[in-house]
């Protein structure tokens, strides 16, 4: 009698852990899991720019986001903006009109 009952335990066990990888399959094959389609075809629009460790359980991250950049701090219980909509910097000027000779230049 001991046998029969573990014998329907296990059945049954092997029946439910069955079930759930059925379901798992499923809602993947269906779109249903957690995985996310990548931005394909256009420009981003969202970009880590750098990563600093504070320490084991914070980060300082400069994210990228429509041409404004975000400073946010990531810790382990809470996250914090910093400082939002930082304008992104735009490429120095060339140098050769920076280092163009006063002499060259017309007076008004």
């Amino acid at each position: 009698m001991d046998l029969d009952i573990y014998l329907r335990f296990l059945l049954a066990l092997l029946l439910v852990l069955a079930l759930i990888a059925a379901l798992t399959w499923a809602a993947r094959r269906f779109g249903f899991g957690g995985q996310l389609v990548p931005n394909t075809g256009k420009s981003p629009r969202l970009a880590v720019v750098e990563v600093k460790s504070l320490d084991q359980r914070r980060k300082l991250v400069l994210m990228r986001c429509d041409q404004r950049e975000y400073l946010v701090l990531l810790g382990a219980g809470q996250d914090l903006l910093l400082d939002g909509g930082i304008e992104t910097p735009r490429p120095a000027a060339s140098d050769d009109a920076a280092s163009a000779p006063t002499s060259a230049r017309r007076a008004p």
